[in-house]
């Protein structure tokens, strides 16, 4: 029976250069697979991009109404499928993974599916979340602070400064946002740096969603 993988890493671990390596494994040997990314991440269009520079289309952008064994099938009936692979995976619906792992088990292909575990507020991604419950497979792909520690969080910056509220889904390199891979001290260092920062300059109420860092920061 063929397995449903999950390969998370934080922001800069290599993730979609990992995928292009197991498409190009794939295909060396002469089987075909197919790469397929939601619809949501209008990075690149329908053109996946690794921090190396290198790109690939994808067979297919995924919208969060479609169902993945349709998309599947229909793939199937061109070609004999031997792997599905899926960039940015934390956009999907818990139902599209529900679906994923069905491929994988009932359609005997295996599925790989890559994507941040977390958002830059620590918050868990909903195609995350139900890869992290289902997948038979888990695999952390590493990468490092800029203090040279193990980074596991996803810092965002709007116009080069750390923020840590907005939308759970921005778009790296859209509207002023990147992003950069912090370890937990780094982190939280650069959370509670924001947070005094906006205390200074404003006399709002305290807007801490942690009531450990309020008290460390003596909001009340």
């Amino acid at each position: 029976m063929a397995k449903l993988y999950f390969r998370y890493g934080a922001m800069n671990s290599g993730k979609t250069t990992s995928l292009m390596q197991v498409a190009f494994n794939y295909e060396e040997r002469g089987m075909d697979v197919i790469i397929l990314k939601p619809s949501s991440d209008t990075k690149g269009d329908d053109v996946i991009v690794s921090r190396l520079g290198m790109k690939r289309k994808v067979d297919a952008l995924v919208s969060e109404h479609e169902d993945m064994r349709d998309i599947v099938n229909k793939f199937s009936k061109i070609k004999e499928i031997s792997c599905v692979l899926v960039d940015e995976a934390q956009f999907l619906t818990g139902s599209q993974v529900n679906q994923l792992l069905r491929v994988a088990v009932l359609y005997d292909i295996p599925v790989i599916c890559y994507g941040l575990r977390t958002d830059f507020s620590c918050n868990g991604f909903p195609g995350s979340i139900k890869l992290l419950l289902l997948a038979h497979s888990i695999e952390e792909l590493k990468t490092i602070c800029r203090c040279g520690s193990k980074a596991i969080f996803n810092g965002r910056k709007r116009n080069g400064k750390f923020v840590f509220s907005g939308d759970q889904v921005a778009i790296d390199g859209e509207d002023e946002i990147s992003y950069e891979s912090l370890c937990g001290k780094c982190y939280d260092e650069e959370m509670v740096s924001s947070v005094m920062s906006d205390k200074s300059d404003s006399n709002t109420p305290c807007q801490c969603e942690d009531a450990e860092l309020c008290d460390r920061l003596d909001c009340h």
